[in-house]
């Protein structure tokens, strides 16, 4: 073999493993079912206080996002991430409720919420973390925000 081939050889090999390493770090990561369920768990300590029912649908909407980003949906924002997600989540509608309370909760600290609308958000974040694989559907069941939220 002459050095031409050699080189082509190599060339070839070298666009492979590029090839390779952008299509494996493009492929969605499985979802540590653990740590997501941890932090639910840990989230919905914070249902049991009025006054800190804003604290839990913020962190509820950094977890999902956490999980949107692990699995690799393409998007600058959130929302971005959320519409790249959308086939995959249930309920739509309910999520962009969810995700528009936490960015007025954002805005406004010292807003006031409605028990009603914090276990609406809590659902609708509970559901998409199911559906992109965060949450076991049986274990999230199991530790629904209905039942922590608090009078």
């Amino acid at each position: 073999m002459n050095t031409v081939t050699l080189i082509l050889i190599a060339l070839v090999a070298l666009v492979g493993v590029v090839i390779a390493l952008f299509v494996y770090r493009r492929i969605p990561k499985k979802l540590n079912n653990e740590k997501f369920q941890d932090d639910w768990k840990e989230l919905q300590n914070f249902c049991r206080d009025k006054t800190t029912w804003s604290q839990a649908v913020i962190d509820a909407d950094k977890l999902l996002d956490k999980a949107l980003r692990r699995r690799k949906f393409k998007g600058k924002r959130m929302g971005e991430r959320m519409v790249s997600a959308q086939r995959m989540i249930s309920n739509n509608d309910q999520l962009w409720f969810a995700h528009n309370l936490a960015k007025k909760v954002i805005a406004d600290p010292a807003m006031k919420l409605k028990e009603a609308d914090v276990k609406l958000a809590l659902i609708g974040f509970r559901q998409a973390l199911k559906d992109l694989g965060a949450l076991k559907p049986s274990e999230a069941a199991s530790t629904a925000p209905v039942e922590e939220v608090q009078k």
